[in-house]
């Protein structure tokens, strides 16, 4: 029981790593219907300016968290504009292998700048770890960290999108956008604002993974980037609830695996459940399925 309780735990802080991506993922698809593969980048790119941030500067860790958030926004804005504003009306594969384009443009240019080195995240938070039933349950601060930062972001998210003008506009559009856009929504100014929630908690994920993890490298968000995508479609992807179920369910999945012994298959057993999830859901264990008239 001390085992479970303690990969609990583990499995909420990666479950949260996921869930943050896993919005974006979601946001964008429910936005302009775009599945941004780039998005694990920007998860990257943020890694790397917490990284920048705390070592060169001196920064602290809410400090680098929140400047990490605003360059990653302007960042995922950017690629909006650049990339894939010109693509919207064209085909879906087009604008996928745009997405792969921008992805693998993100990666080589980190390298080519920070060099292909793994680098040490700098000790920025207490290692302080506590203890609970006599020892056999261990909390690191850290995780305290990871899990609390991610509920007030989620939080924040869900105010935004319920109670504020802009959310509202957001639902509009996702709903429909050409309507949207006849009652004077400004669609262009919602798909970048969109984009930039997204990539602001993409940030801020690769601060935390840096901070827990100690470690970052500029190919680092391929396999999270790819993770989180399954937890949004295993969620229902276009649904931010759905994302956030997604992420921790994944989380939790791949700790438990590998507590368990099967830490080799922990990625086979997560695309195996999506694959089956899929099978008898198509939707997602949160979506809802939608009717077309022909």
């Amino acid at each position: 029981m001390e085992q479970l309780l303690q990969q609990l735990i583990n499995g909420l802080s990666l479950g949260s790593i996921y869930a943050l991506i896993a919005l974006g993922y979601t946001m964008v698809y429910g936005i302009i219907n775009l599945i941004n593969f780039a998005h694990g980048e920007i998860y990257m790119v943020g890694a790397y300016v917490g990284f920048a941030l705390t070592t060169f500067l001196g920064l602290g860790f809410l400090p680098a968290l929140i400047s990490s958030m605003l360059i990653c926004s302007l960042l995922g804005m950017l690629i909006e504009k650049v990339a894939y504003k010109p693509m919207r009306n064209s085909t879906r594969i087009a604008a996928l292998i745009t997405a792969i384009s921008v992805s693998l443009f993100l990666q080589y240019t980190m390298m080519y700048f920070a060099r292909p080195d793994t680098r040490t995240f700098p000790n920025i938070i207490t290692n302080r770890k506590l203890s609970f039933l006599n020892g056999s349950i261990i909390l690191d601060v850290k995780n305290i960290y990871i899990i609390l930062i991610t509920a007030v972001l989620m939080v924040a998210l869900q105010y935004v999108v319920h109670k504020t003008k802009i959310g509202k506009a957001m639902r509009a559009v996702s709903i429909d956008k050409e309507a949207a856009e006849l009652m004077g929504i400004n669609v262009d100014q919602v798909i970048s604002f969109t984009f930039a929630i997204g990539s602001a908690l993409a940030g801020a994920a690769g601060v935390l993974v840096g901070v827990y993890y100690n470690t970052i490298n500029p190919l680092m968000g391929a396999t999270p980037g790819l993770k989180a995508f399954v937890a949004a479609v295993l969620g229902g992807i276009g649904i931010i609830p759905g994302a956030v179920f997604g992420g921790f369910f994944l989380g939790m999945t791949e700790t438990m695996v590998s507590a368990y012994g099967g830490s080799v298959f922990k990625d086979a057993i997560a695309f195996a459940i999506l694959i089956l999830v899929l099978l008898v859901k198509p939707n997602g264990l949160l979506g809802k399925t939608t009717r077309e008239k022909v």
